[in-house]
């Protein structure tokens, strides 16, 4: 495990999108069990391809239009009961790190795992991860005040 000094600007580069960070097993049931609508559970690493790859994309994502309507992490390696409780969410995948699901209602509907992610640029990850919002997330509405001229 690394030092907490060490992980906190990597868990920084995503809270700081608003992305929650889920550190125990009581947190990521509370989120996650009976889950209504579209979550996204990140699964980030101090790694190489988290760093270069999935934190970028994440956040160039994350300036879409369309979200999801919760996002969440957790840190492998360092939360580990909690990272441990949200891959058994991942119902069908082994688990990687990093690795980003999004799943509707409480099912995975979209997974990119660390063989997606490993050798993709940030830009195609980001790509991959706007058209599973567009697919599977609801565009949230602005009310607009109407103004007679």
């Amino acid at each position: 495990m690394y030092p907490e000094q060490i992980v906190s600007p990597m868990r920084q580069e995503l809270t700081r999108l608003g992305i929650e960070e889920l550190r125990t097993v009581a947190d990521v049931d509370a989120k996650l069990r009976d889950q209504k609508g579209t979550a996204l559970v990140i699964v980030n690493s101090v790694c190489g391809c988290a760093a270069r790859n999935a934190r970028p994309a994440i956040a160039m994502a994350m300036t879409h239009s369309v979200k999801p309507d919760v996002s969440t992490t957790v840190f492998a390696g360092q939360d580990t009961a909690a990272t441990e409780r949200a891959r058994q969410y991942f119902t069908g995948y082994a688990p990687t790190s990093p690795s980003i699901a999004l799943m509707k209602d409480g099912d995975v509907v979209f997974m990119l795992e660390r063989y997606k992610i490993e050798g993709r640029t940030a830009q195609q990850i980001a790509a991959d991860l706007v058209q599973a919002f567009d697919t599977y997330c609801t565009p949230s509405t602005t009310a607009t005040v109407g103004v007679t001229a």
